[in-house]
């Protein structure tokens, strides 16, 4: 299955805007498989359209070693799946997935500099077929192994030659035990790694303080694992305001009813609707949108409905639709408890991607039908 068969959308817009609060999407768990490529916005993106920043050299080092790594993997095995067909018994990999050198590469690195970018080259440069090589979230690799159950998640990723995973969570001990135990399982298959992580904004002159937790989550599998660390400030923000200012709600409005496809949501009630859909099932509720308007948006009030914010944001960044919004300003969703707290890190990666989607956002109230 392709990228854009898996995600074809559920309906197309026609007169009033859609309601993501109104969408209740059934994902077969096939989907949940298939769509474990590179996001949209990574289509496109090889090693030659990363731009190093000129003063920082551990990028264009990054960009030397990663191609080396892609380099070194070996000669396509046994799938333990097919894209069209589903999920087939898997069998050992016939030979290592990496021919010479560690089985694993670790990013290090603060917010947007670049490593999902490097990561989804990684992915597209390595030379196994799509359909024998994966890209997820840590929290979308935890999403599948709870769809699927741990031996069959086993079983759908041992025959691939790579396995990517971005933002992998430093912050939810039993998430990481369980995804470090799955990646043990399929190294000893032949599948080669690569990982991305977050350093905290404070925390950026600390050295090597998430790869030092990285290595010491996924314990027995740190030998395996080579360190890249890639310096620089977030490219979302270089030379750009924070936030844009939040819109008055008839303008939100009139562009939700002017734009085809734009999706237009009372804030609270969309917060409430997420509870009651599976984060697993965010992606399929995105499906079709170009754009999500809200009105009245407010701080968050607990950190379980923060949580379920953070995996909507990713999913529309991950598919480039724009936000535009009334009511509070997007950097301002996510109370002083919160960003010192344990999560703090994927309430960084929020704002950081609402802003970008906001500036995009902006866009949308010059456009007519």
């Amino acid at each position: 299955m392709s990228q854009s068969q898996s995600r074809s959308p559920i309906s197309s817009q026609t007169g009033a805007p859609i309601a993501l609060s109104a969408r209740s999407p059934r994902v077969p768990v096939e989907r949940l498989v298939a769509e474990l490529v590179p996001p949209p916005r990574f289509d496109g993106v090889r090693f030659a359209t990363y731009i190093p920043d000129p003063a920082q050299p551990s990028q264009r080092e990054a960009v030397a070693r990663l191609s080396a790594f892609a380099g070194q993997l070996g000669g396509a095995h046994a799938s333990g799946r097919g894209r069209a067909g589903g999920l087939l018994p898997w069998r050992r990999p016939r030979r290592p997935a990496v021919a010479d050198g560690p089985r694993g590469v670790y990013l290090d690195g603060g917010y947007g500099v670049g490593k999902t970018h490097l990561l989804a080259s990684l992915w597209h440069a390595a030379p196994a077929p799509p359909a024998l090589k994966a890209f997820g979230t840590f929290v979308e690799l935890t999403h599948l192994v709870g769809a699927l159950g741990f031996q069959q998640t086993v079983g759908a990723l041992s025959g691939h030659q790579l396995l990517c995973i971005d933002e992998f969570e430093l912050d939810d001990p039993g998430d990481t035990v369980l995804v470090s135990t799955l990646l043990t399982r399929l190294v000893e298959q032949g599948v080669a790694l690569a990982a991305t992580s977050n350093t905290l904004p404070g925390r950026l002159g600390e050295g090597r303080f998430a790869a030092d937790d990285f290595l010491r989550e996924i314990q027995g599998l740190a030998a395996r694992f080579q360190t890249l660390r890639i310096d620089g400030e977030d490219y979302r923000h270089r030379g750009l305001p924070q936030a844009p200012s939040p819109h008055p709600e008839e303008t939100v409005t009139r562009a939700a009813h002017t734009v085809p496809g734009a999706a237009l949501d009372d804030f609270s009630a969309l917060l409430e609707h997420l509870a009651q859909v599976h984060p697993s099932r965010y992606g399929a509720l995105c499906d079709g949108l170009t754009a999500v308007c809200l009105t009245g948006v407010r701080p968050v009030p607990d950190q379980s409905t923060a949580l379920r914010l953070v995996v909507l944001a990713d999913r529309l960044y991950d598919r480039e639709i724009p936000v535009l919004a009334s009511g509070i300003p997007l950097d301002r969703l996510f109370g002083p408890e919160m960003l010192a707290g344990g999560y703090r890190k994927k309430y960084f990666r929020a704002i950081s991607r609402l802003t970008a989607l906001a500036r995009d956002g902006a866009a949308l109230t010059g456009r007519r039908r």
